[in-house]
């Protein structure tokens, strides 16, 4: 199930990578969701490095957006 999730998350990443340079609008969401999804893994990990680097990213995401 582990892995699922950590492809569900890399898959989210990638389209809204792409979503996000073609300048559409819900690119910021789905970079978000996918820093989620991948925060999720690593909690279930217990890799603090990842922890701490999604929720970084998730939360710099959530501030652009807000803030902007």
């Amino acid at each position: 199930m582990l892995e699922r999730v950590k492809w569900a998350a890399t898959a989210t990443l990638i389209v809204g990578s792409f979503v996000n340079a073609y300048g559409w609008r819900y690119g910021p969401h789905l970079l978000i969701l996918g820093g989620m999804i991948w925060l999720l893994a690593s909690v279930w990990m217990r890799d603090r490095p990842l922890i701490v680097t999604n929720s970084l990213m998730t939360l710099g995401g959530l501030a652009g957006l807000l803030f902007r």
